[in-house]
């Protein structure tokens, strides 16, 4: 496993659509949502995963070691083939070091291209603004950083991404169904047009928002 951490740095549709799309009219490359000189080529993507369904069966466990329930590991899989049919693969996972966090990720890999995968205790139940300290600190070079980690952290850098502004226009809806409860294993893609050292609030754009229910595989 390669680490990067130590050092502060100073898509197909398919079913699954984005919650508003690119209009094509403006030519390749370019988004009418990013501004008329902004180049969709040069922003990066992030990938905000909250883990599977835990189980509580074993009372006697710390809540670190956890481990997925059968629920979880089937809308782990599911979200892996949406995430395929998405066209959907980080460069870099940032991952919880809680074991729920961890068998998440094993049960959506393999991607497509090997990324660097960082387990980190620090995003352990972490807090918002830690999460985004440590998105801060990712690789300039990553095209896409996937965090899997834990509510309400999670939920919380998902709604400081979108910003007040975020919360009307075309992705209004999507990030009302964020503010309303961020479930296991639900997928939030957004686009950032920073470095990720100059992440902040309000620098997302949320592209979509994808959880469990919304899979065909776990309407059966």
């Amino acid at each position: 496993m390669r680490a990067w951490f130590a050092k502060p740095a100073g898509a197909a549709m398919a079913q699954y659509g984005p919650a508003d799309a690119r209009d094509a009219s403006l030519g390749p490359g370019r988004d009418r949502r990013a501004g008329p000189w902004q180049d969709v080529r040069a922003m990066r993507q992030l990938l905000l995963l909250r883990h599977a369904k835990s189980s509580w069966d074993d009372p006697s466990l710390p809540d670190h070691a956890r481990p997925l329930n059968a629920r979880g590991r089937r809308a782990a899989q599911a979200m892996a083939a949406a995430m395929h049919d998405l066209g959907l693969a980080p460069d870099v996972v940032l991952v919880s070091s809680a074991r729920r966090t961890l068998q998440t990720l094993e049960a959506i890999s393999p991607f497509p291209d090997s990324p660097m995968v960082e387990p980190l205790d620090d995003l352990y139940l972490a807090p918002w603004p830690r999460l985004m300290d440590m998105l801060r600190r990712a690789p300039e070079t990553a095209r896409s950083v996937m965090l899997i980690g834990h509510n309400p952290g999670l939920q919380d850098l998902a709604l400081a991404l979108v910003g007040a502004g975020g919360m009307t226009g075309s992705a209004a809806a999507a990030a009302r169904r964020i503010a309303e409860g961020f479930p296991t294993c639900a997928l939030a893609e957004f686009s950032i047009a920073t470095p990720w050292h100059d992440l902040a609030e309000g620098g997302g754009r949320l592209v979509r928002f994808l959880a469990p229910a919304d899979l065909p595989e776990m309407a059966l």
